[in-house]
């Protein structure tokens, strides 16, 4: 292992907001801090946050957009956390968000010198698309977000999917594929608990127990899910799904699972943050159903894999990557027909889904100390390369005077604010000598009277 470094992680999402990109950052920050060298966590602040990590985190300002797009917009122009980071020493900076994150870690990466990396963690095209009703603008918000990427020392991927995703929204540099982790141990949870669990929704240990566990939206499959559930309801085929998660799209879904008559078979369960109760969620069910087409690494899909249990995936995506049909997996085309088939072969084939969840188990299993660790290994490449002025950034001239006028900006902004403060200082200081010496004086006089 090389040797230490301090490393600066952003992301837009972090807790109390809890999905996949926030979980990577977690795991890099917790990894770092313990084994590996110093990790700071910079993200926008957020109502009730409480961040009691064992590595520090930095919060600057946000707006309240929770309901556009998921979560809060950050103000990444903050000059007084950009001047108190300004002699932090850090080795790296990695963003893992080309939103404000990046646009926060150029601005430090003007101050510090440090090189700057980005993970590539999402399909933020589609984000986008979901978010603006409006061709032109979101055109413009590509081509941003993809300047904000090209600008980075080097671009990384958590699958090869992300990467052909990128260069389809006109990326045209290189990138180096890092996979997420688990941090799950490889293996189940006790059977005991399992059963336990079924108990508890009155699931009979024969019954077949589908499982989804994320984020409520829409884009996550529902409408493949909802459809095939219903097919095998109307066909008499009895089973169970439990739902864990919520999400923006969570009341519209638990609504269309009631009209299509399917409250009795589907079960919301919410969001768990336990990381060892969601572990005896994943054992206790037979398969994991998650038909997204929008994820490009699918962390879910690995912990269900890590704890023995096989996933239902559309052939393609990004998820299904090391993924092959009933050898450690079942693939299926992304649509409520082809889900429904290979549900119902799923419900007589109990025994073979057995078998599909422990090469699943054996095939893609990567824990995030493992996956940290490779990254870090990067980290001192990239460094290296750094030094030597090898590096991906496709920065123009016009791009290098605008940050470093932002830079100058926000120096600026921090020196009038520190007049200001020590202006205030003064007066208040002056105040006090002028009130203490009024009131001498007239107790002077009063005793000359």
């Amino acid at each position: 292992m090389n040797e230490k470094l301090n490393v600066c992680l952003l992301n837009d999402s972090f807790p109390p907001l809890i999905d996949g990109v926030a979980t990577a950052v977690i795991n890099y920050a917790n990894i770092i801090q313990h084994e590996l060298g110093n990790a700071t966590v910079v993200c926008p602040s957020y109502p009730g946050a409480e961040d009691n990590y064992d590595f520090p985190v930095v919060r600057y300002s946000s707006l309240a957009t929770e309901k556009q797009i998921g979560y809060r917009a950050g103000y990444p122009f903050s000059a007084s956390k950009l001047e108190a980071m300004k002699n932090s020493m850090f080795d790296v900076i990695h963003s893992h968000c080309p939103f404000a994150s990046t646009v926060f870690a150029r601005n430090l990466k003007a101050k510090t010198g440090a090189p700057l990396i980005m993970t590539y963690h999402t399909k933020f095209n589609e984000d986008i698309r979901r978010v603006i009703d409006n061709p032109l603008l979101e055109k413009q918000i590509t081509k941003f977000v993809v300047q904000n990427i090209s600008v980075c020392d080097e671009v990384w991927t958590v699958s090869r999917g992300a990467g052909e995703n990128l260069r389809s929204i006109g990326y045209e540099g290189d990138y180096v594929i890092m996979p997420n982790g688990v941090d799950f141990p490889k293996g189940r949870a006790s059977d005991e608990a399992a059963e336990a669990l079924r108990a508890e929704y009155g699931i009979q240990p024969d019954m077949p127990l589908f499982l989804f566990v994320g984020r409520l939206f829409w884009y996550k499959g529902f409408k493949v899910i909802l459809g095939a559930l219903k097919y095998l309801d109307e066909h008499g085929i009895d089973y169970r799904m439990l739902v864990v998660g919520d999400g923006g799209d969570a009341e519209e879904i638990k609504a269309e699972a009631e009209k299509l008559g399917l409250s009795d078979r589907i079960i919301f369960v919410g969001a768990i943050n336990d990381r060892n109760e969601l572990r005896v969620y994943y054992t206790a069910a037979d398969l994991f159903v998650f038909p997204s087409e929008y994820d490009t690494n699918g962390i879910v899909v690995r912990e269900a894999a890590a704890c023995g249990l096989p996933s239902m995936l559309v052939k393609g995506s990004c998820a299904s990557e090391d993924f092959t049909h009933y050898k450690n997996a079942i693939l299926i085309e992304n649509n409520a027909e082809s889900a429904a088939k290979e549900l119902a072969y799923a419900t007589s084939h109990l025994d073979a889904l057995k078998d599909m969840g422990e090469h699943a188990m054996n095939d893609v299993y990567l824990s995030w100390e493992d996956a940290v660790k490779n990254a870090f290994n990067r980290y001192n490449i990239v460094l290296q390369n750094y030094k030597q002025g090898i590096t991906q950034c496709r920065e123009t001239k016009t791009q290098e005077i605008l940050y470093s006028s932002v830079s100058n900006i926000t120096d600026s902004i921090q020196k009038v604010r520190s007049i200001t403060a020590s202006a205030k200082r003064l007066t208040i200081k002056t105040s006090k000598t002028l009130t203490h010496a009024i009131t001498a004086n007239m107790t002077k006089k009063e005793k000359d009277k």
